[in-house]
């Protein structure tokens, strides 16, 4: 974990850097969960691939494990505060000594989706690849590069498909590079192997797949 200086107070990240140091760098945003054990092997995984991986807990150390708990978090959680702490770890993370390359990636699930959409609009030309996770945010999104991969769940309570086809319109009318996948016979959290209710082995092992196929892709091995 690192800590730094936002407004006056602490933060705290998940910083995890491939075995050789150097690295194309990605800000992982976690869900409403708050940053558990996934989302730090998550991080991990992004790491043994070869880049440098630093995830903000919006949460400040606490963890949601049901749903009424995660939803109490999400309701604590001060946005104005959440949008300093993103930006500075954006901020960290471009000027971290291990990053390489001027722009960098930042990857979304759910409650971080909407907040990676946030950054990307305000921070258009420091965002290379945006990837998200069955989450979305309405936005003009006509003043950014970035190219942008969305995971999103057939059935989800959540999400709806219109909602999430609408915000890829408005994407490709400013036009973006967009490619949303729905993926068949699954839920929100799908790709989350410690949610048993709707972990989806096969469409999770796609979706990382895709995943780091497209980071590569934009941010360059």
């Amino acid at each position: 974990m690192e800590e730094f200086q936002v407004d006056g107070g602490k933060m705290t990240a998940y910083l995890a850097a491939p075995e050789r140091g150097e690295g194309p760098g990605v800000l992982v945003l976690h869900t409403w969960w708050g940053l558990t054990d996934f989302f730090k092997s998550f991080c991990d995984r992004l790491a043994g691939e070869g880049f440098v991986v630093l995830a903000p807990d919006l949460y400040h150390g606490a963890t949601a494990a049901t749903i009424e708990q995660a939803k109490r978090l999400r309701s604590k959680l001060d946005r104005a505060l959440a949008r300093k702490e993103i930006t500075a770890a954006a901020d960290a993370l471009r000027s971290h000594p291990y990053v390489r390359g001027d722009r960098f990636a930042t990857v979304g699930f759910s409650l971080g989706a909407y907040w990676a959409l946030w950054l990307v609009e305000s921070r258009p030309s420091d965002i290379a690849a945006v990837v998200l996770f069955y989450g979305k945010r309405a936005g003009d999104y006509s003043g950014t590069q970035a190219r942008f991969l969305g995971h999103f769940a057939e059935r989800d309570e959540f999400e709806s498909l219109p909602a999430v086809r609408k915000v890829e319109k408005q994407m490709q009318t400013a036009g973006k590079q967009v490619t949303f996948h729905i993926y068949p016979d699954t839920g929100h959290w799908f790709f989350e192997a410690d949610r048993s209710e709707a972990y989806h082995p096969t469409a999770a092992q796609l979706a990382w797949e895709r995943t780091v196929a497209f980071l590569h892709d934009h941010l360059g091995s």
